[in-house]
């Protein structure tokens, strides 16, 4: 094998375990390796095990070797963002509150990931309680800029190569802002395809669980493991799921129409997002649509920051009250506004919630998905924050699933992500959609 184990992507190194000619000792050794080789600049992982790593390996290649069954994941190492509880390892949710914290059990998901034979590789740095306040991490690419947040240390990981799959949350735009800062492919799928037992719940109404790579093949090959009901989880459904990996290996039957919305908040955008969206609608041509919206879905903005306040201070009422003092002072303010919210208006915000994906049920009739930012530029430097969630707030509110694409660049070299969102239940739909815009870019570019 000419090239490094952990340069493979998830499917290519799936493929040669299954075939004999990798093991899964040789790929998680390749990525502590690699890991070792660059977390000192990065700090990517909040708790990593290299034997325990290696012992899960070689179980998986026993199993192998005595013609076992294996799963979809066999073999392949898998990073946990810090908030997603595992039985054998901290689950330290970003803050020193929780220092050392060990769960009795492993989430749901946890449990899907291992039968579908993956190696837990380890917990990946989150922001403090999964919001605002910056986690230590740095972005790959150059470590001056933020990896965004409080995803952070996923999207980090598997951008420098540290695992080919990593597991995030997103209640705002903490998958779709940090793949577009680390230069990765994000997926969100829609609200209630993955379970949420045993992660921190930081909003019950908003809460979503996403998934990093460096191919969309690999991102919904993840997402196929560990999406399934899960009758613990209020928003989980209990009918069949759409094939993503399937729907991400399609060529769309006919050309795809998208639409591009004017919002007030567009002048955020950087120059170089900017110039790079009116390029990808140049090489659409007809095959977009721009769209005047009514004001009213630029106001959902502040309908999420009410309900995702209201939620977590409520939540996590027990952390704030019993470790005050240990709360940032990013997030003690935004605590002590959220405590004034009244139910009246949490009620209100919710059914203008309930409004808006009735809305969005009706609205891809007639197109196959939404073109948008997956954030205002480039990473931001990292003094400055973890940058602008703005241009995922609506969707993540409606539950429509996301995916984000490393197709565009910044001023400073840096990677910016191209947003797709599609209907819900229909994720399969929107990765084929997904697959045919970064073929018909990359065609145009040659």
């Amino acid at each position: 094998m000419k090239i490094k184990p952990h340069e493979l992507s998830a499917t290519e190194a799936a493929g040669h375990i299954a075939a004999g000619r990798l093991k899964s000792v040789q790929l998680v050794q390749s990525c502590l390796d690699r890991i070792a080789e660059t977390d000192g600049d990065i700090h990517a992982w909040a708790h990593l095990d290299p034997e325990a790593a290696l012992k899960q390996a070689e179980d998986c290649d026993r199993l192998r070797q005595r013609g076992l069954a294996t799963g979809p994941l066999h073999g392949l190492p898998v990073g946990l963002k810090d908030i997603i509880d595992t039985h054998d390892m901290p689950t330290q949710r970003g803050t020193p509150i929780f220092a050392g914290r060990h769960s009795a059990e492993d989430a749901r998901i946890v449990e899907m990931l291992r039968e579908a034979g993956a190696v837990i590789m380890g917990k990946t740095v989150t922001t403090e309680l999964a919001f605002m306040h910056p986690s230590e991490t740095r972005n790959p690419h150059n470590p001056d800029h933020s990896p965004a947040g409080s995803s952070s240390g996923s999207a980090a990981a598997v951008a420098a190569g540290h695992v080919p799959l990593a597991v995030g949350t997103q209640t705002n735009g903490s998958v779709i802002r940090p793949a577009s800062f680390c230069g990765t492919f994000g997926f969100k799928p829609t609200r209630g395809m993955i379970p949420r037992s045993g992660v921190l719940q930081t909003s019950k109404s908003l809460d979503q669980i996403g998934t990093f790579a460096r191919t969309l093949e690999d991102a919904a090959l993840l997402a196929d493991a560990i999406s399934g009901y899960d009758q613990r989880d209020t928003e989980s459904f209990a009918h069949a799921r759409p094939a993503m990996a399937k729907g991400a290996a399609e060529d769309a039957p006919i050309e795809p129409d998208f639409v591009w919305f004017n919002l007030p908040f567009n002048d955020r955008l950087s120059e170089a997002a900017r110039d790079g969206f009116e390029g990808v609608m140049e090489i659409l041509d007809a095959r977009v649509t721009r769209m005047d919206p009514a004001d009213q879905l630029a106001e959902l903005v502040a309908v999420q920051a009410r309900i995702h306040e209201y939620e977590i201070a409520r939540h996590q009422a027990d952390v704030f009250d019993g470790h005050w003092d240990q709360i940032s002072d990013t997030l003690k303010p935004i605590i002590t506004r959220a405590r004034k919210i009244s139910t009246a208006e949490y009620e209100d915000a919710l059914a203008v919630k309930a409004s808006a994906q009735a809305f969005f049920d009706d609205f891809f009739v007639d197109f196959d998905a939404i073109l948008a930012p997956a954030a205002a530029g480039e990473a931001t430097k990292f003094r400055e924050g973890t940058g602008d969630p703005i241009f995922c707030t609506l969707w993540t509110l409606a539950g429509l699933p996301c995916v984000t694409l490393p197709l565009l660049v910044g001023e400073t070299g840096l990677p910016i992500g191209v947003q797709l969102i599609g209907p819900v239940h229909k994720d399969d739909r929107l990765l084929r959609t997904a697959r045919w815009l970064q073929n018909h870019i990359a065609a145009d570019a040659a």
